[in-house]
């Protein structure tokens, strides 16, 4: 009986210890607006992990980035899922959600001093290694991710999933010190070619260390499960699968 407690004890011993997925909401402010987000990390994980800043889509803080913010979790990062329009704001329908996004979006300056607000509660949190951090965002979200690399922030690499392009001051592409992936929707009729070809020389211009990746059959918010607009956005399972893919294989070059 002795002999068979101690093989048990010891087939036990040999198996990882695998820890539970803590998600928790944080609030925060930019200026006097109050904002709160969403935190995960696997508490398996002992002291410091490299952090994952999330730009959610333009309807706000919702399903698509906390999912994601779990995901990161599960890969060994603490995700942080920032809140671009204020505590508890969430837009009930496409005019709402254009009138949000189009404010910030009209307004680079706030655009970043609101992302940098919630990238700077991920640097700050005691999980983070804040010398590898990253970001990713979508739609909306892709195009603020790419505000924070124009701006100069010292980060080591920003991921746009479908995200708007355009820039109103491209020469800032100089500024940019982290490496840049764009995951694009090949049919996007909100990204045609001619934006897709400015950026592309933006980031020459800007001596960018850069890719971009098109992917075939996939418009508009290609990774969203409830995009369902057949030829403007739609979900597209092998593009969200394919772009997920990339995006870790990304982190596996620049956060590790």
């Amino acid at each position: 009986m002795r002999s068979l407690i101690l093989c048990v004890a010891g087939l036990l011993a040999a198996v990882p210890a695998f820890g539970a997925i803590r998600t928790e909401m944080i609030e925060y402010k930019d200026g006097d607006t109050i904002l709160e987000g969403y935190l995960a990390y696997d508490d398996a994980v002992s002291g410091k992990r490299p952090g994952v800043l999330i730009v959610h889509a333009w309807m706000g803080l919702g399903e698509q980035s906390k999912d994601s913010a779990r995901r990161l979790a599960e890969m060994g990062y603490v995700a942080f899922g920032l809140d671009m329009y204020g505590k508890g704001v969430y837009a009930a329908n496409r005019e709402e959600a254009s009138k949000l996004a189009g404010a910030i979006k009209g307004d680079r300056a706030k655009m970043r001093q609101r992302a940098i607000a919630g990238l700077n509660v991920l640097r700050n949190h005691e999980l983070c290694d804040s010398s590898h951090v990253a970001a990713i965002g979508y739609c909306f979200g892709g195009t603020t991710v790419l505000e924070i690399a124009r701006s100069g922030e010292p980060i080591q690499g920003v991921v746009s999933f479908h995200g708007g392009l355009d820039s109103p001051t491209p020469a800032d592409a100089k500024n940019i010190k982290a490496k840049v992936l764009v995951l694009h929707g090949a049919d996007d009729p909100g990204v045609p070619p001619e934006q897709v070809a400015a950026f592309q020389q933006e980031m020459r211009d800007g001596g960018v260390d850069w890719q971009m990746i098109h992917y075939g059959g996939a418009v508009h918010s290609f990774t969203d499960p409830d995009a369902n607009t057949p030829g403007r956005a739609m979900y597209h399972e092998p593009s969200a699968r394919r772009s997920w893919q990339a995006m870790t294989q990304f982190f596996d070059e620049v956060l590790k």
